[in-house]
């Protein structure tokens, strides 16, 4: 699962860096503790569940958590909110959170809540010692560090939504026809609708897109060109 790979040792002169680690695989924490302690990091506390991870943040203040988001016994949340009453309560300690999959609102809450000196990784980002050691050194640092395949995903959802998404199909195909200059009556013969519910799609459309204070013709432009711009 792990990389192992000859990693220097803390540079002399500076604190070794203390870890906990929090995950419900035994498996996992075990090899996590192996390779942070070749890596030259002390390993000083492992837990399988948040509640013991908060105990033993509590007793031995570590300079980095590193923990599963998904922990029991619920197997949901608790990793987060763990970190985040660990931050609330030892905001000295970093946070390493670690999911198997790209789930972005825990991203989000966890930037929300924590500001900085945490981290978001894919677990498969783990297998990589090198990149492991150096997020973990620059959330102690006070950075952040996020996996890029979330990274991704949030720009993904940070991109405005066009309003011509949020027409119904039958809006969508009565704008088709606006686009190729066609009357009201010739869309409704074409869509076998009365005039009176072709205007009601039309309003609705222009309502949807932000049309609603033009003239009739050049909004029925104005929503063309939102049509073929999308």
């Amino acid at each position: 699962m792990w990389r192992v790979m000859a990693t220097p040792e803390a540079p002399r002169g500076q604190p070794t860096i203390r870890v906990v680690v929090a995950d419900d695989s035994a498996l996992f924490r075990e090899g996590m503790r192996a390779v942070l302690t070749h890596a030259g990091f002390d390993v000083t506390g492992l837990a399988a569940d948040a509640t013991t991870l908060v105990k033993i943040v509590a007793e031995s203040e570590p300079d980095v958590v590193i923990t599963d988001i998904r922990m029991p016994p619920t197997l949901t949340d608790e990793g987060l909110d763990a970190a985040r009453c660990i931050r609330a309560a030892h905001p000295s300690v970093g946070v390493l959170v670690l999911s198997t999959y790209v789930e972005t609102d825990f991203a989000e809450t966890l930037l929300h809540d924590t500001g900085g000196r945490s981290g978001y990784l894919l677990k498969d980002r783990v297998a990589d010692l090198d990149e492991l050691t150096d997020a973990i050194r620059r959330i102690v640092r006070g950075g952040v560090v996020i996996d890029p395949a979330v990274v991704a995903e949030l720009l993904n959802r940070r991109r405005p939504r066009h309003p011509v998404h949020d027409l119904s199909e039958r809006e969508r195909d009565v704008l088709r026809l606006i686009a190729e200059g066609r009357s009201n009556q010739a869309i409704g013969d074409r869509l076998f609708l009365s005039p009176r519910t072709v205007e009601a799609h039309i309003r609705s459309i222009f309502n949807k897109l932000g049309l609603s204070t033009a003239a009739e013709d050049h909004r029925r432009v104005l929503a063309v060109l939102a049509f073929l711009g999308n």
